[in-house]
């Protein structure tokens, strides 16, 4: 077809007999003819500019490109498209090479040019055709033959610039081609160029947004040594967020210092980072004084800002001076987003402050924050726990299952509202539910209706369920397993409560302390009490820390099983170790000290809770009472 090529132009080819060849031939011909055709004026209305680079004082330049790339289009790249260049007299040069890249041809008639080109004599690719091609492979995801054309590029002569290897190594970054981005920036600073301060940005922007903290480290230091390029206010803010990430406060906080001995002015994301670090290392009073500089300095505090210090203030319990700032932001023009609003209303949610939380998720409406699945679920969980407002719960989650998708979260909180509210039926619904949505088995909710099940002493049912969740799982987890140990050991099958704690080992599933609790409160109840304090002391080799309920139950079984004597020795044990009493450690020690008659030790017990703050609960009083049937005047000022 090469040979004939030409001829397309002038005349027809002899054409077969068959009628079918014959009419396809003539179309064929005719479509070639149409695009060598100069278009008209409103055909050229109709295609599309090649490119603002081309020249206007040449108006056919866009025309001839137009058809070249046509006849790519229909014939790809060969000797018939190698053949139009020719007849179109089209010049093989680096615009045309770049053109061709652009235009919307086939990625393979692309590659195919461009190495073809590359073949030409008197031709050599530069920087800005391997880019042109670089930026085409990563558009159709080509990353392993873009990487190729990377290598070639630098082990080309052609030089590759700063900005150049700027935009390569956010290619790279953004394939998560991190290693290779590290190994050609410095192929490239070693033999083609020096990189500027935007150069190095590029590289540790890349390596922040890829958790490679440290690296952001070494590379500002050889960025700092070069001599030639200095850190600038992107440098910093990526570096400051670094030393966050890897909780480097000092470090982060002397950056700041030398940004601002550099006379740079720190941004409100610089600014926002050390609130939030400050935050969480405690420091409220420097969070609070760093705001105060940041608008002393004219630097407008944003949503972020605003977040960061109504979180913080939040979790320090100093939820007024929280909610202060968010009127201040509202009165500034600041306007709050979706995350802020999920954290205040999740503050006055764990203040107890119901209904402030809802008033605020009211308020979205209006302030055209679109509630997430977060907030419904930080509503809903606050309206379970309150339990006079089951129904509103319920009712929120049937409005949330209009707007937003549920997620498996949101099915555990409204089951385990549910569980605890006594509607154990309506749950069991709902985790149906989850599985015909084609939600995974969620642990949390089926920890909550075993636990529900338990509770409601139907423990075969709650046995069924575990089982359901182990074979659809493979597996389960320690706190479900915790769970059937618990109810296992309150209905005397204790032997059950310890198969069940050997097999989670064996299946890899780390005890923790309440799987460790659940199984010494049921050989506690057995009396089996040698067998509890051994457990007791296992948890703490096997590195899992006892909590106030571990040493609350083995308590509770000294006093049952050996006297008051041995709990009151644990107890003084107890107020020099890190767990110290509560109220239920004093509560255990005065129902031995009244089953036993020592009616005198109980009173100073009694005194001495007072004086740590401490209240006795009323079944102790009670059992006091009907031991001696009397009691001083003092103990019973006590009661409250």
């Amino acid at each position: 077809m090469s040979s004939s090529f030409a001829r397309f132009l002038v005349i027809k080819r002899s054409i077969s007999s068959s009628p079918h060849l014959s009419r396809r031939l003539k179309q064929t011909e005719d479509e070639i003819v149409k695009m060598f055709k100069l278009p008209n004026t409103r055909e050229s209305s109709v295609l599309p500019p090649m490119s603002s680079r081309t020249p206007k004082s040449d108006p056919s330049a866009r025309a001839l490109d137009e058809r070249f790339l046509r006849i790519l289009k229909i014939f790809k790249w060969g000797p018939d498209a190698e053949k139009a260049l020719e007849v179109l007299m089209l010049r093989v040069d680096r615009r045309l090479v770049r053109e061709v890249l652009k235009s919307s041809v086939e990625m393979p008639v692309k590659i195919q040019f461009f190495k073809w080109a590359g073949k030409r004599k008197n031709f050599e690719h530069d920087s800005t055709t391997y880019m042109a091609l670089i930026r085409c492979l990563d558009d159709a995801g080509l990353v392993g033959e873009m990487w190729k054309v990377m290598q070639e590029m630098v082990r080309s002569t052609c030089i590759v610039t700063p900005t150049d290897l700027s935009e390569i190594v956010k290619i790279l970054g953004k394939a998560k081609m991190v290693n290779k981005a590290c190994s050609i920036f410095y192929q490239v600073k070693t033999k083609k160029c020096q990189p500027t301060s935007h150069t190095y940005n590029s590289m540790i922007i890349m390596l922040m947004q890829e958790g490679h903290y440290e690296k952001v480290h070494e590379l500002y230091h050889e960025m700092c040594n070069e001599g030639y390029c200095l850190p600038d206010t992107v440098t910093y803010n990526a570096l400051v967020q670094a030393f966050s990430k890897l909780g480097r406060e000092e470090s982060a906080v002397r950056l700041f210092e030398e940004m601002k001995e550099n006379r740079l002015q720190p941004t409100a994301k610089i600014y926002t980072t050390l609130i939030g670090l400050f935050f969480k290392s405690g420091k409220i009073d420097k969070a609070l004084s760093l705001f105060h500089e940041m608008r002393c300095k004219c630097c407008t505090p944003n949503v972020f800002t605003y977040t960061e210090l109504i979180k913080g203030l939040g979790k320090a319990g100093r939820v007024e001076e929280a909610y202060g700032f968010y009127l201040e932001m509202r009165r500034e023009g600041c306007k709050p987003d979706t995350v802020l609003m999920n954290n205040l209303i999740n503050i006055f949610s764990k203040a107890g402050r119901l209904e402030d939380a809802i008033k605020l998720f009211e308020e979205m409406e209006s302030l055209q924050c679109t509630p997430s699945v977060v907030t419904y679920n930080t509503v809903i969980k606050s309206l379970f726990e309150s339990k006079s407002h089951a129904s509103d719960a319920a009712a929120l989650f049937e409005k949330m299952r209009r707007q937003v998708t549920p997620s498996a979260f949101t099915y555990s909180i409204v089951i385990d509202g549910y569980c605890k509210s006594n509607r154990l039926e309506k749950a069991l619904m709902l985790l149906e539910e989850m599985d015909e949505n084609g939600f995974p088995p969620c642990p949390a909710a089926y920890c909550s209706i075993i636990d529900a099940l338990g509770k409601s002493k139907r423990y075969e049912a709650a046995s069924e369920l575990f089982q359901e969740l182990k074979e659809n799982c493979g597996s389960s987890t320690s706190r479900v397993y915790a769970v059937m140990i618990k109810h296992f050991g309150k209905c005397g099958r204790l032997n059950d409560a310890i198969n069940l704690f050997d097999e989670m080992k064996k299946l890899g599933c780390v005890p923790d302390v309440y799987a460790y609790n659940a199984l010494m409160s049921g050989m506690v109840r057995v009396g089996m009490m040698d067998e509890a304090y051994s457990l007791f002391w296992t948890m703490q080799e096997q590195g899992c820390v006892p909590d106030i309920n571990s040493h609350n139950i083995i308590l509770n079984g000294l006093a049952k099983v050996r006297g008051p004597s041995r709990a009151m020795e644990m107890l003084s044990n107890m107020k020099e170790s890190l767990v110290k009493p509560d109220a239920v450690s004093y509560n255990t020690i005065l129902g031995a000290f009244s089953r036993a008659g020592m009616f005198e030790d109980a009173a100073k017990l009694m005194k001495e809770m007072s004086s740590k703050g401490f209240k006795y609960d009323l079944i102790t009083y009670s059992s006091i009472l009907e031991a001696i049937g009397k009691i001083d005047e003092e103990p019973a000022e006590l009661v409250q």
